[in-house]
């Protein structure tokens, strides 16, 4: 037995070192959730509960709303670059993340009153609305009902076409693979949003996680959004627009400029519907230029 001992007191001592180990990443852990705070939950006007991430301090607050079928997760590559200077904030959209999704009826002015819940809740009073495809028009809503503290709109991929309308017609016709088979419709659709050449590790992410949202959510969002009509919010909103897209599909300048008070636009080439994911570094570079110009102008 005297033999084991040797064993035994350096296994004593691999095990005293782990736990040493274990406790300091504990300890790092628990500072580093301290830095983020808990995620925060807020009621809408509809009894909706919604949930929402707070990280950082510094004007103006950077509010980031995720698009259809998506979450506030789409903008983890975010937080960490702008929280060192600016609050930043995370939603999940009714129906989607942790979010609860016992909403009666559907429509992108609902998804705006969850937003402007958020920022009302924290007392936001200078702020700049981040939108990600849907996110856009959500922002146009959260605009319209927080008169006085949004500095500025940026869409991300989106706001291509601000005049488009889709009739009624046209909108069953688009929807009817969807309703048919969910799961297969989503994969396809998400996949034709990549060029080639993505990360297809990042790809197959995305697919898995927007094909898996619940059906009736996703399609009666997605009904809304196209019957959603841009232009007649912009009768109310005000503010400079300002887009990052993608070069994947034109963006109408010359007729968003005849809609919107002031409308520009950067473009990231060879990118995707997710620049915010495909490149982050490209991405936030942009982000933070176009910040800081709307800052300015204010």
């Amino acid at each position: 037995m005297t033999g084991a001992r040797p064993y035994a007191r350096r296994a004593a001592a691999v095990l005293a070192a782990a736990a040493l180990a274990a406790a300091v990443l504990l300890i790092a852990f628990a500072a580093a959730c301290a830095r983020r705070g808990p995620d925060r939950f807020v009621a809408t006007a509809d009894g909706v509960r919604i949930a929402y991430h707070i990280e950082g301090k510094g004007r103006p607050a950077l509010v980031f709303v995720h698009g259809w079928s998506c979450d506030r997760t789409y903008w983890r590559n975010q937080i960490a670059a702008f929280a060192p200077t600016h609050a930043v904030v995370t939603v999940d959209l009714a129906g989607h993340g942790e979010s609860g999704a016992d909403r009666t009826e559907w429509s992108i002015p609902a998804f705006g009153a969850d937003v402007a819940a958020v920022v009302k809740r924290e007392k936001l009073r200078r702020v700049v609305l981040v939108g990600h495809s849907m996110g856009g028009e959500v922002c146009l809503e959260a605009a319209r009902l927080l008169p006085d503290r949004v500095l500025g709109i940026i869409g991300v991929d989106t706001f291509q076409d601000l005049g488009a309308v889709m009739s009624p017609d046209e909108i069953a016709q688009y929807l009817a693979p969807f309703r048919a088979d969910f799961k297969a419709a989503a994969g396809f659709f998400v996949r034709a949003m990549f060029p080639w050449g993505t990360n297809p590790d990042l790809v197959e992410s995305i697919v898995r996680d927007m094909s898996s949202a619940p059906p009736q959510v996703a399609l009666a969002v997605f009904e809304a959004l196209f019957a959603y009509v841009p232009a007649r919010a912009l009768r109310d909103v005000r503010v400079p627009i300002r887009v990052i897209n993608s070069d994947r599909i034109p963006t109408n300048v010359e007729g968003n400029r005849k809609l919107a008070a002031s409308f520009e636009i950067q473009i990231m080439a060879g990118r995707g519907h997710f620049p915010q994911l495909e490149d982050s570094a490209g991405f936030n570079r942009l982000l933070e230029q176009t910040i800081a110009e709307l800052s300015a102008r204010r």
